[in-house]
């Protein structure tokens, strides 16, 4: 039995490190914004 309750402890440390890390990410990374421009043909719009 102690070994079962060993296993969830691990199971929930790397959950929780796990989830602060997304969250760390989430929050505090601003992603690179830039305009993307994709040209489409004439053909494919039906004019």
């Amino acid at each position: 039995m102690p070994t079962l309750i060993r296993l969830f402890v691990a199971v929930v440390i790397i959950l929780v490190v796990a989830g602060v890390a997304m969250f760390a990410l989430a929050t505090f990374v601003e992603p690179a914004r830039h305009e993307v421009v994709v040209p489409i043909p004439a053909e494919r719009l039906g004019l």
